[in-house]
C-alpha cells in the first residue's frame, strides 16, 4: 500500500501544480470593448493572404499535381501497353481514371476559385 503512495502522491502534486499555474485565455469578441473581435481579424487576414494563396495554388500546386498525373498517365498507359503485347487484352480502367483526373486537375483553376469564393 505505501509504495502505490509513494508513486500518487507526487503525480497528484505535479497535477494539482499544473492546475494551479494555467491561466485561462478569452478571446475577445469585440462586443462593446471598441477593440476588432477575433472573428475580424480572421477575416481580414484571409483577405489579405486571398490573392496570395491563389497565385501560389495556381503556379505551383496545381502545376504540380498536373506533372505527377501526367507521368503517371503515361506510364499507366504504357504498361497497359506492354501487358496487351504479352497477354492480348488491353486493360483501360488504370489509364482511363488516371486521365479523368488529369482533365479535372487542368480544368479545375477555372472554377475551384467560384466556388471557394476568392
Amino acid at each position: 500500500m505505501k509504495k502505490s503512495h509513494i508513486r500518487i502522491y507526487p503525480m497528484l502534486l505535479a497535477l494539482l501544480l499544473c492546475a494551479l499555474c494555467c491561466v485561462p485565455a478569452f478571446a475577445s469578441s469585440g462586443g462593446g470593448t471598441g477593440g476588432s473581435g477575433v472573428a475580424d481579424v480572421v477575416e481580414s487576414t484571409w483577405k489579405d493572404a486571398a490573392g496570395q494563396i491563389k497565385t501560389v495554388v495556381n503556379n505551383v500546386v496545381f502545376p504540380a499535381l498536373d506533372m505527377i498525373l501526367a507521368i503517371a498517365f503515361f506510364g499507366k498507359l504504357a504498361m497497359a501497353y506492354f501487358d496487351y503485347r504479352k497477354h492480348g487484352q488491353f486493360e483501360w480502367a488504370g489509364p482511363a481514371i488516371l486521365f479523368a483526373c488529369l482533365v479535372f486537375v487542368l480544368l479545375a483553376p477555372t472554377y475551384i476559385w467560384t466556388i471557394i469564393g476568392i
